[in-house]
């Protein structure tokens, strides 16, 4: 299948708004009829990258997250911004079990989950300028 598409959108970084990307990101990518298994892996990796933005990215004091999703044939291209803090040490950051919200709950999983359910995945980010997570994953169903 030859499909091309794209979306971006802006969102106010509250917990809310995590269902929503998932939302969007699920029916952004339904023409290519991706298994059950891939359309949870993908929303579980946009949940895990809205919900580092909104608790890491902003802490208390929600600012925008952007997010861009890209389809080529059969393969989906996801990016998720934030204009907060940064993180000081991305290969710490991306350590099985690193958190820097402990009394919050957080079990330093997140990047760990997207790896694991994504192709690839690229974090950038600048000390007080924000972050940048892009994922991308090739649907294999091929009745897309």
């Amino acid at each position: 299948m030859n499909y091309n598409n794209e979306m971006m959108m802006k969102f106010k970084g509250i917990p809310e708004n995590e269902r929503f990307a998932r939302a969007s990101t699920a029916i952004f990518i339904s023409p290519l009829n991706p298994t059950l298994s891939e359309l949870n892996d993908i929303k579980t990796a946009v949940s895990e990258a809205v919900t580092n933005a909104i608790i890491h990215g902003y802490e208390n004091n929600p600012g925008e997250v952007f997010m861009g999703c890209t389809i080529k044939s059969n393969t989906v291209y996801i990016k998720i911004e934030d204009k907060g803090k940064g993180i000081e040490n991305i290969e710490k950051a991306m350590s099985p079990l690193y958190t820097t919200k402990p009394d919050l709950g957080r079990s330093g999983l997140g990047f760990t989950v997207m790896e694991s359910f994504m192709d690839k995945i690229n974090v950038s980010s600048e000390i007080g300028k924000g972050t940048i997570v892009e994922m991308t994953k090739t649907i294999q169903n091929e009745s897309t």
